[in-house]
C-alpha cells in the first residue's frame, strides 16, 4: 500500500495517542520510570542502582521523540507516584529527574550543538540550591541548619560521634556533592539513552566529546567565587556549593577537549587512563587542573578565519 494511502486510512480508522509513537514513548518512559522509582524507595534489592537509572527512559523519549514526549512521560510518571508512592518520592522525582530530563532535551534539540546542555550541567544544580535557600530561609539555621541535621543524623547511623567539626566540613560540601552527582547522573543517563536510540534506529546518538561551552558561562563560576570570597568564613556553605556546581560543566569540557585532541594519537590510551586514576585518587586538585583548562580553552579559543577575513561557522 502506498504510504499517501496508508496515512489517510490511518486518519479515517483513527487517530490518538496509542497510534502516536510519541505518546506511546512518553506513557511507556513515565511507566517505566515510576517504577524504578518505586522500587528504590520501598528498599527494594538494588534500590539505590534503579533509582539513578529512572532518568533514563526519560532522556529517551525527550532525545528521540522531542520535549514533549518527555513533559508526557513527567506527567504520567508524576501520577503513578502521586498514586503509590510517598510525598517526598513525588517532590524528588519530578524535581532532581524529570524536569532536568525535560529542559536538558529541549536544549539538546536546539541548533547550535550542546554548548546549551552541558551549561545547564551547572546552571540547573545551582538553581536548585539557590531555590532550596530561599525556600528554607524561615526555617531554623536555613538551608545550612536542615543540611547540619541531615549530616548528624547520617553520622548517628553508622555510629560515628557528631563532631562540629566534621558535621561542618560535611556541610560545606553537602549540597554541592548532591549537585555533583545528580549532574553526573543526567549526563550519564543521556549518553546512555543516545546510544540505545541510536542502536535501535530512532536517532543519533549526541556526541558528548565534541560538547563545548558557550563563551559567556566562566562568567557564572566567576561571580560565584566573589560572593564566596565576599562570604563570611563559617557561613560560607550555600556560596561554595554553588562555586563547585558551576565549575562541574568547566571540568566536563575539560574532560572533552582531552578526548578530541588526543584522539589519533599514540599515548592517548596513557594520558586518559593516568587523568581519570588521579580523578579517582586526588579528586580535587585534578579536577580543578580540568576545569582550568577548559576555561583557558575558552578564553583562548577562537574561530577560524576564511580567506576573505570573516570567521567561519563552528564545524558541526
Amino acid at each position: 500500500m502506498p504510504a499517501d494511502a496508508a496515512n489517510q486510512q490511518g486518519g479515517q480508522t483513527g487517530q490518538g495517542p496509542l497510534n502516536d509513537p510519541g505518546w506511546l514513548a512518553a506513557g511507556a518512559a513515565g511507566l517505566v520510570s515510576a517504577c524504578l522509582c518505586l522500587w528504590a524507595f520501598r528498599g527494594y534489592p538494588l534500590g539505590p542502582a534503579f533509582f539513578w537509572l529512572a532518568p533514563l527512559p526519560l532522556f529517551m523519549a525527550g532525545i528521540g521523540f522531542g520535549a514533549g514526549a518527555a513533559v508526557g512521560a513527567i506527567g504520567i510518571g508524576a501520577l503513578v507516584l502521586f498514586l503509590s508512592g510517598p510525598p517526598i518520592g513525588l517532590w524528588v522525582f519530578v524535581l532532581a529527574f524529570a524536569v532536568p530530563a525535560a529542559i536538558l532535551s529541549a536544549a539538546a534539540h536546539r541548533e547550535g550543538g550542546l554548548g546549551l546542555p552541558l551549561a545547564l550541567l551547572g546552571i540547573l544544580p545551582a538553581a536548585g540550591i539557590a531555590g532550596a535557600a530561599l525556600y528554607l530561609a524561615d526555617s531554623p539555621g536555613g538551608l545550612e541548619g536542615v543540611l547540619q541535621r541531615m549530616a548528624r543524623t547520617g553520622l548517628r547511623r553508622f555510629d560515628l560521634a557528631g563532631h562540629a567539626g566534621l558535621v561542618s566540613d560535611i556541610v560545606r560540601v553537602k549540597a554541592a556533592a548532591l549537585g555533583f552527582w545528580l549532574a553526573l547522573a543526567w549526563v550519564a543517563n543521556a549518553w546512555a539513552a543516545g546510544k540505545l536510540l541510536d542502536r535501535a534506529g530512532v536517532a543519533s546518538a549526541p556526541a558528548w566529546s565534541t560538547a563545548r561551552l558557550p563563551g559567556w558561562y566562566p562568567i557564572l563560576p566567576a561571580l560565584a567565587l566573589g560572593l564566596w570570597l565576599a562570604a563570611d568564613e563559617g557561613g560560607d556553605a550555600i556560596e561554595l556549593s554553588l562555586l563547585l556546581v558551576l565549575l562541574t560543566p568547566l571540568l566536563l569540557h575539560g574532560l572533552a577537549v582531552l578526548h578530541t585532541r588526543t584522539r589519533g594519537r599514540g599515548e592517548r590510551p596513557l594520558v586518559l587512563g593516568a587523568l581519570y586514576v588521579a580523578l579517582v585518587i586526588l579528586f580535587l586538585p585534578t579536577s580543578l587542573a580540568v576545569a582550568g583548562y577548559a576555561a583557558f580553552d575558552l578564553i583562548a579559543r577562537r574561530p577560524p578565519s576564511t580567506p576573505g577575513g570573516r570567521a567561519a561557522p563552528p564545524s558541526t
